[in-house]
């Protein structure tokens, strides 16, 4: 599998995989194949797919350290970014087929509304993960910085999960959100027990010890 993953074709090809749903709806809104409301059918998947793309995300770490594949580290950047995308798509669905941007309407209806204004808080903290993608902004942030910073994905989760909630309590529809909800908390209890095992692993410094520099 590492092998395969590291062929050069091996990006282009995830790249078009990801980019499917969106090329899917994209032709269903030209073809007036979305339904009978193809605004909210364009809104609702689009934020489904950014649910989506954020648990393949949360998922790669895991995979990587379960089946041993190292090389599914190099799709991590490109999925989080399809994530970012998906969102950018939804938050312009709403902007535009909902409310006609008037953004003074939009802030008045963020404000009014909780779970919109849990969505919108999730693209907000996304904004930043996605405009720190890159290398250069790694080097500039500094490696335990830029850890940091990227640990929002776990906030950005469950505000994801949040906001899909309450979308769904007003019609009383909950069976898609527990999926989502049991696939994240494992992926997340996974994090917490490989983080615990490490820590058990880690050599007992005795007392009166300090830790020696390292260069």
């Amino acid at each position: 599998m590492n092998k395969l993953l590291m062929h050069p074709a091996a990006k282009p090809v995830v790249f078009v995989l990801c980019l499917l749903p969106f090329a899917w709806l994209f032709y269903g809104a030209l073809t007036d194949g979305l339904g009978a409301n193809p605004a909210e059918h364009l809104i609702r998947s689009t934020g489904d797919w950014t649910l989506r793309f954020i648990c393949i995300v949360l998922a790669v770490t895991p995979l990587r350290v379960i089946t041993k594949t190292n090389a599914l580290a190099r799709l991590r950047r490109m999925l989080g970014l399809f994530a970012y995308f998906y969102v950018v798509v939804h938050l312009l669905s709403y902007s535009w087929f909902d409310m006609g941007f008037e953004l003074q309407d939009i802030a008045k209806d963020i404000a009014k509304r909780p779970f919109i204004l849990v969505g919108f808080s999730g693209f907000l903290l996304l904004t930043p993960l996605a405009a720190t993608s890159f290398n250069r902004a790694i080097k500039a942030l500094g490696a335990k910085r830029w850890q940091l910073l990227h640990r929002l994905v776990y906030l950005i989760a469950g505000l994801g999960l949040l906001h899909f909630f309450w979308m769904r309590a007003g019609k009383n529809n909950f069976s898609e959100v527990f999926v989502y909800a049991a696939i994240i908390g494992v992926l997340l209890a996974w994090r917490v027990w490989n983080f615990a095992g490490k820590k058990k692993q880690q050599p007992a410094r005795p007392m009166g010890v300090r830790p020696q520099p390292t260069d």
